[in-house]
């Protein structure tokens, strides 16, 4: 059985998702063990404890850098013996030292059609103005591993969802979640923790 650590920064919504997914039997071969907050005040914490589930803060404030947070994060994670560290929702941008200590193991949901409306700065409701502004009639979800390069890691799986002429970013953010978010990354999960599936260079193939 696989350990999951999943590490977020606010309301947790993906992470219910994961926690719906689970208590439903539909993570094979996974748990999650952990929910790690960069913030004492993340709802997603809430979320855990209802769910029986331990809840770790490693605040990003208590570090004079990403690297010095991201070097804490490591330790935790290897003190828990996890296997797959999500993120849903994190909002802090890891330092290459995570990459190396949990290789093709750090699973990431970006909600758009990576490679558009992604890397710096884009996340968040910043991703879906983007979208809007650029007047795409189509966007969505992607679930990708991490890898040094922002939203640059091989693409596990993806879902269009349809971009409605009155949509404001609030509304399209709340659609994709939904339709494709929602969805995907427990497959994923579930997927990773079944060892199903197999890096080869940018593709992901699932086994």
């Amino acid at each position: 059985m696989k350990k999951i650590a999943v590490l977020v920064s606010g309301g947790g919504t993906n992470l219910q998702a994961l926690i719906d997914a689970q208590s439903r039997g539909e993570i094979a071969g996974g748990e999650i063990a952990a929910v790690i907050a960069s913030t004492p005040e993340a709802y997603a914490l809430e979320r855990a404890a209802k769910a029986g589930i331990p809840g770790f803060v490693i605040p990003r404030k208590g570090f004079d850098s990403n690297r010095a947070m991201t070097l804490a994060l490591v330790d935790k994670l290897k003190e828990l013996n996890i296997d797959l560290v999500v993120l849903a929702g994190f909002m802090i941008i890891l330092t290459e030292e995570m990459v190396q200590a949990f290789p093709n193991a750090i699973i990431n949901v970006h909600p758009a059609l990576i490679p558009s409306f992604a890397g710096p700065g884009c996340y968040g409701l910043h991703v879906h103005e983007k979208a809007l502004e650029y007047g795409v009639k189509l966007s969505g979800a992607t679930v990708h591993f991490v890898s040094a390069e922002c939203d640059g890691g091989p693409i596990i799986s993806q879902k269009a969802v349809e971009v409605l002429p009155d949509d404001t970013p609030e509304v399209l953010q709340r659609r994709i979640m939904e339709q494709a978010e929602w969805k995907l990354l427990p497959q994923a999960v579930s997927l990773f923790c079944q060892d199903r599936l197999q890096v080869e260079g940018r593709t992901v193939r699932v086994l």
